[in-house]
């Protein structure tokens, strides 16, 4: 039976950490900052978990 191939499109975009999760960005943080409040700016700029279904989705995409 051949090997699984890595979606690369998605693999260029999601990581897995150690524990096994799919992190992702977040988005909307590539222009117009300024109209954006502080708050949401912190936000976006962190990493989110991607869960669940399409976690696991994702997850077999990535060849694991």
């Amino acid at each position: 039976m051949p090997k699984q191939k890595t979606h690369k499109g998605l693999s260029k975009r999601m990581k897995l950490t150690g524990s096994g999760k799919v992190k992702r960005r977040r988005s909307c943080g590539s222009h117009l900052m300024s109209t954006k409040n502080s708050k949401r700016r912190r936000r976006i700029g962190s990493s989110a978990i991607l869960g669940g279904a399409l976690g696991k989705t994702c997850k077999s995409l990535l060849g694991k």
